[in-house]
């Protein structure tokens, strides 16, 4: 997007909410004139001494036209870093974020493959397509451990029906799918591979699951694939 403000902007946190047990929602002040896209993500310091080298990379949940701007965070409690000093942050407290680049970008109708956090870039894509009423035929495919983990499941129920499908990994339970997203899978559940696929998780899922599309006859141009920011916090 064209860049029109500075590249350092301080804002507050307005409130935050736990949206499952370990995925946290900041809702922070916007800077005026402040601008992104779906899907786009923008680096984040936490402004108190011993944090401000600190830089890491979020995901806009929320769309550009809002009057604040909103992230949703994996906080890793076990993790004495980013996340943690993060999830300790009050109302008021300060954080300063930087221009917003592409990450994940929407070009045309296809599959969405999210595995747990890596969800986020999606969120605010599948939002703007719901509110401009093009949802179409998208799907989402959204692997998680167990149901607990599953974010924002009303929501992507209400956005997209039947075409929002669910696979656990560590619970056996209806009426979700149980195992990882295998090439029988993508068997199972794809029949057209000329479709655009967004991919993104942990780096050796998306990997893997490229090189399984490809194989099956996925176009590699069409195949997109971006790193879940939540893990680069430990990387």
């Amino acid at each position: 997007m064209n860049k029109g403000w500075r590249d350092e902007n301080h804002i507050r946190i307005i409130e935050t909410e736990y949206l499952t047990h370990d995925v946290k929602r900041f809702r922070v002040t916007k800077p005026e004139g402040y601008q992104f896209a779906p899907g786009e993500a923008t680096d984040m310091v936490i402004n108190q001494p011993g944090w401000l080298g600190n830089r890491h990379a979020f995901t806009f949940t929320g769309l550009n036209e809002w009057p604040f701007l909103e992230f949703s965070i994996k906080i890793y409690k076990d993790h004495r870093g980013f996340t943690q000093k993060l999830d300790e942050l009050k109302e008021g407290d300060e954080l300063i974020i930087h221009d917003s680049f592409g990450a994940f970008h929407y070009h045309g109708e296809g599959t969405f493959i999210a595995g747990g956090a890596g969800v986020t870039p999606f969120i605010a894509i599948f939002r703007q397509l719901a509110k401009d009423g093009r949802t179409g035929n998208n799907r989402l495919i959204f692997s998680n451990r167990t149901s607990r983990d599953i974010i924002l499941k009303e929501e992507f129920e209400a956005m997209l029906g039947a075409n929002f499908i669910n696979t656990l990994t560590r619970e056996k339970s209806d009426p979700y799918h149980f195992g990882r997203i295998d090439q029988d899978f993508l068997k199972r559940e794809i029949s057209d591979f000329s479709q655009y696929f967004y991919i993104c998780g942990q780096r050796k899922m998306m990997e893997e699951l490229r090189n399984l599309l490809m194989e099956m006859g996925a176009d590699e141009k069409k195949v997109i694939i971006e790193m879940d920011f939540s893990q680069q916090v430990l990387e």
